[in-house]
């Protein structure tokens, strides 16, 4: 099922992750109006997953005591945004590639359903209420492994087999093997697994996480900065060939690793000065402001007000967001 509501309606916006299925009732001026999370259910399959889902809404609808007039979901994996059905998923979701979540889901609570990959979701929220604001937008997602979206003429870009954007698995940065089999991807630089991996095998020390790796490097360890200094370097790389190819004057980059984003940042902006697009026109490449909450946000601007979905005016952060859940 699919649908746009009007300026004045209240949707739901879901994520559905690997770990949590994340949701929030969210008014037509981007007020969030309530909040619910629950555990994805990612090994009991795709009917328990779309269940959950559709809980979080309910739970929502309860707490606001607000019925949404739509749902928008940005769900893990490649999506038919057409149909709302998963049409290929990491192994760590079972039977979910194949999975018809927007019928299903519509069928449950009755209403509207529109389905995107979880990414496509992220730039969709930043571009309508958060850092992203403008017609034509790419967005980073650096993750587990690294996504891609963009945004031409103020409309979401799938392509004709639904991958565009998709940055992360772009060869030409080096010679490590990718988590997806083959050598030198952007995956194997800016990811957090790659960050945590990378440091791991220059120091011997089997670190957790890229959280602690970026702590690190605060702190001064010269090995960890180094790592985020190749990281920024790859994503500012893969940012500028993007903008040389269609033009984009702007890119924005989320994900649980751009919360390091003051380490990112120098190699960045270095990058931009010695290897700018060679059209001489100005790239900006900044983090996303909304962090967790892009996703369902771009969700829910997926089934919000269409002459919302894109604006272009300026702001600042959180002028438009307004939490006003308990």
């Amino acid at each position: 099922m699919s649908g746009c509501v009007s300026g004045s309606a209240v949707v739901a916006g879901i994520d559905i992750g690997g770990t949590k299925t994340a949701g929030a009732l969210v008014a037509a001026d981007g007020t969030v109006l309530a909040r619910a999370t629950r555990d994805t259910p990612a090994r009991a399959g795709g009917t328990a997953m779309a269940e959950t889902a559709a809980l979080v809404v309910e739970q929502l609808a309860d707490d606001a005591g607000v019925r949404p007039d739509a749902v928008g979901v940005g769900a893990a994996g490649v999506v038919d945004p057409r149909s709302g059905t998963i049409r290929a998923a990491s192994d760590m979701f079972v039977d979910w590639a194949g999975f018809p979540l927007g019928e299903r889901l519509g069928d449950r609570l009755d209403v509207d359903v529109r389905v995107e990959n979880d990414v496509n979701a992220f730039l969709l929220g930043e571009t309508a209420w958060g850092s992203g604001r403008g017609s034509d937008v790419l967005g980073v997602m650096l993750g587990t492994g690294v996504g891609g979206a963009l945004v031409l003429d103020g409309s979401l870009r799938h392509g004709p087999y639904g991958a565009a954007g998709e940055i992360g698995h772009t060869p030409g940065y080096g010679d490590l093997r990718c988590t997806c089999g083959r050598t030198g991807h952007l995956e194997t630089l800016a990811s957090g697994t790659s960050i945590a991996r990378r440091y791991a095998a220059a120091t011997g020390d089997d670190v957790a996480s890229a959280r602690v790796i970026a702590e690190r490097a605060r702190v001064g360890d010269s090995i960890a900065k180094s790592v985020f200094d190749d990281a920024g370097r790859a994503v500012a790389l893969a940012c500028i060939s993007a903008a040389t190819l269609v033009d984009v004057p702007l890119a924005v980059v989320g994900g649980g690793v751009a919360a390091a984003w003051d380490l990112l940042a120098p190699a960045v902006n270095a990058t931009l000065l010695t290897d700018p697009p060679v059209s001489g026109a100005p790239l900006r490449i900044v983090p996303g402001t909304l962090r967790g909450d892009a996703v369902v946000l771009g969700a829910a601007a997926l089934v919000a007000a269409s002459d919302r979905s894109v604006p272009s005016e300026q702001f600042s952060e959180g002028e438009l967001l307004r939490d006003v859940a308990s």
